[in-house]
C-alpha cells in the first residue's frame, strides 16, 4: 500500500503528465488548424493539367 508521501509523488506525477501533454497539444492544435488554412489559401491557385502536352483528346 502507498504511503502519505509515495501517494503524492504519484499525484504530483500524474498532475504533471497531464499539464505538459495538454501543453503539447496546445501547441500542435493551432499548427495543423494554420497549416490547414494555408493549404486552403493555396490550393486555388494550383493548376493541374490533366491532359499532358502534346495529345488528343477524345
Amino acid at each position: 500500500m502507498l504511503q502519505g508521501t509515495q501517494l503524492s509523488d504519484r499525484a504530483l506525477l500524474g498532475i504533471m503528465t497531464m499539464f505538459f501533454a495538454v501543453l503539447a497539444l496546445d501547441i500542435a492544435i493551432p499548427a495543423i488548424l494554420l497549416s490547414l488554412m494555408a493549404l486552403l489559401r493555396w490550393l486555388p491557385t494550383v493548376e493541374f493539367h490533366l491532359v499532358q502536352p502534346g495529345r488528343r483528346t477524345a
